[in-house]
């Protein structure tokens, strides 16, 4: 995928950014998950779908997937990457929604306040490694809420990394949950999620759930 390449303390960072024909209503940010080399349909649909409805829509590829490695960075370095790059989320008018799927949903949670977020969308939140619900990452989760700022979560419904029962029973009560056929990879209900996130949107755009 060809966009933009920014430097980073990690390194080069890649966005693509896509412009709706009109004035925006917002920005969509969105990261990747920890695997694979490409952008995955949903996220793809996802971002399709935001555009259509006037919002500036960009995919951030994270310094270690521009330096071709196949192994994920730790947590802080793709926080320290993420928010080095905050600063072009804003540059058109209206609310910026942050998310991604996986390890970026976990990483768009995080730094939600940080970078001036008015909600958050979380695609396949691995709320633990698969058969290990004892190491629960249900405080990054709810890390948003604290600062006033709602998640949205679109969880497959067979989802070996959290299933919707477990997400549901941590989330914070201004939360809110959209549950769509698939296990951690949602690409075959690509449209299901795209459905999902273009609510959560267009509540945002209204002003609701905005924080």
């Amino acid at each position: 995928m060809t966009g933009e390449l920014v430097d980073t303390p990690e390194g080069p960072a890649r966005l693509s950014v896509r412009r709706p024909a009109g004035s925006p209503r917002g920005t969509l940010v969105l990261g990747h998950g920890a695997g694979g080399a490409r952008w995955t349909d949903d996220l793809l649909a996802v971002r399709d779908v935001a555009l259509a409805a006037g919002w500036v829509a960009v995919l951030v590829d994270q310094p270690w997937r521009v330096a071709g490695r196949r192994v994920a960075a730790r947590p802080e370095v793709l926080d320290r990457a993420w928010l080095s790059l905050s600063v072009r989320f804003g540059e058109t008018e209206g609310p910026v929604v942050v998310g991604g799927r996986s390890a970026g949903a976990r990483v768009a949670c995080r730094t939600a306040a940080q970078v001036g977020a008015a909600a958050v969308l979380a695609i396949s939140f691995p709320l633990h490694p698969p058969g290990r619900p004892e190491r629960s990452r249900a405080a990054e989760l709810g890390a948003p809420a604290a600062h006033g700022i709602r998640v949205h979560v679109i969880q497959g419904r067979t989802d070996p990394m959290g299933s919707p029962e477990e997400v549901g029973a941590v989330l914070p009560t201004s939360a809110t949950l959209d549950v769509v056929d698939g296990a951690h990879s949602l690409e075959r209900a690509s449209a299901a999620v795209a459905r999902s996130a273009l609510g959560r949107l267009e509540g945002t755009a209204r002003g609701v759930g905005g924080g």
